[in-house]
């Protein structure tokens, strides 16, 4: 599969730690937006109730305010992330011209245990989503 990440990038006039209370919000952009329906934390693994069922995601690094990876199942509802089955998003902010600039990359479609051509249509619906999330995100900042 040729397109294995994802990456998006937006200038938020709103400071870094502004930016970073909203993205290290439990699973925010899990789902439809604005968000989750319904969220459980449980340490650094969170279960994200949608409308397209449960979705554990779980925490792999976190350095506030600059950096946040999380590794979530989002075409397997309900399957605890595993390699296989699960890509990795990462949230990196940096302070910029009195705003925050944040960069978003998930990767690891091509990881999927899965045919290409599901690998494909996954990472589609991701590109679409995380173009709506990032629109929900520059308007609640």
């Amino acid at each position: 599969m040729d397109n294995d990440q994802i990456k998006r990038e937006v200038f938020i006039n709103a400071s870094i730690q502004s930016v970073w209370e909203l993205i290290s919000q439990p699973a925010w952009w899990v789902g439809d937006a604005p968000g989750p329906d319904k969220v459980q934390v449980d340490g650094s693994r969170v279960v994200a109730d949608t409308k397209y069922g449960q979705f554990p995601v779980l925490i792999e690094q976190s350095e506030p305010p600059y950096y946040l990876a999380c590794r979530w199942a989002s075409s397997f509802p309900g399957e605890e992330p595993k390699r296989e089955n699960s890509t990795l998003v990462e949230f990196k902010l940096t302070s910029k011209d009195g705003g925050t600039f944040l960069k978003v990359v998930e990767s690891g479609f091509s990881h999927l245990a899965i045919s290409e051509q599901e690998q494909r249509k996954f990472f589609k619906g991701n590109v679409y989503g995380w173009e709506m999330q990032m629109e929900v995100l520059r308007k609640r900042v």
